[in-house]
């Protein structure tokens, strides 16, 4: 049972769900859940919540523990800033952590906690390297990914394309998504790896008006100090990106202050 909800993090099961797989009666599953949740809670590792009616049943919420959040964001901190990772322009070589699984689930499960509230129907994200990072998030809110492409695939069908400024090169892009991928009327997360200007992340929200739908919240893995008017204002980042010297070979990097409020 501890297996099945923890591996489908908010989605509800039914206690005859549990009833039926164990031949067992309401009764004793009713304890069992009590039991995975005085474990999961002393632990500090989330949390089972039950939801009365007839849909109703129970949940596994995961938790971000705010001790254990701040250190992982500083032990990232002190990897990116290895200097063998300075880019040209000022960017940073990421691919060893956006690809690993473990720090996926870590990264994702950090996200998902500080958006859980806002209750997003969906994540959206940015093909390419977004996608890693979406995929965990939208994992642990237990919710499906959407991902908007450069060029309007034929194999999705129609598709609706907008035209949006990069913030970094001020050059005109285009973004698609296909029309049956979103429903009207939902709310979106979007979620990306990095955020210079926030050109592209203004795209989304643009994109997703064609669309009708709602902006839950907007997160990203590593937001740069500068500029600090971009394009957009109401996001949430893991890390700041204070400077990169390429001729000092010299990063700064320091977790969001909002890791350090009283819970993530």
């Amino acid at each position: 049972m501890t297996r099945i909800l923890c591996s489908h993090p908010n989605q509800i099961f039914t206690l005859q769900y549990f009833s039926d797989l164990f031949q067992s009666a309401k009764s004793t599953v009713c304890e069992d859940i009590g039991i995975i949740r005085d474990a999961l809670t002393a632990f500090r590792l989330g949390d089972l919540e039950t939801i009365a009616g007839a849909g109703g049943g129970v949940k596994f919420v995961p938790a971000a523990e705010k001790e254990s959040t701040e250190e992982y964001i500083r032990s990232l901190c002190d990897k990116l800033t290895d200097p063998s990772r300075i880019l040209p322009g000022g960017f940073l070589y990421m691919s060893d952590i956006l690809f690993d699984p473990q720090q996926l689930i870590r990264i994702g499960g950090i996200l998902a906690s500080r958006f859980l509230s806002a209750k997003p129907d969906f994540v959206l994200t940015m093909e390419t390297k977004g996608i890693p990072v979406a995929v965990m998030t939208a994992f642990a809110l237990g919710c499906p990914l959407v991902a908007a492409t450069r060029d309007g695939q034929i194999t999705e069908g129609p598709s609706v394309s907008i035209n949006y400024v990069a913030a970094s090169s001020r050059r005109i892009q285009t973004m698609s998504l296909p029309k049956r991928s979103i429903k009207e009327g939902t709310r979106a997360l979007i979620v990306d790896d990095f955020m210079k200007g926030g050109g592209t992340a203004r795209g989304m929200v643009q994109l997703l008006k064609e669309f009708n739908v709602e902006v839950a919240g907007i997160g990203v893995v590593i937001a740069t100090k500068e500029p600090r008017n971009k394009m957009v204002t109401d996001y949430a980042s893991l890390m700041i990106l204070e400077e990169v010297d390429e001729e000092e070979k010299r990063i700064k990097l320091s977790p969001s202050p909002w890791l350090y409020a009283n819970s993530v």
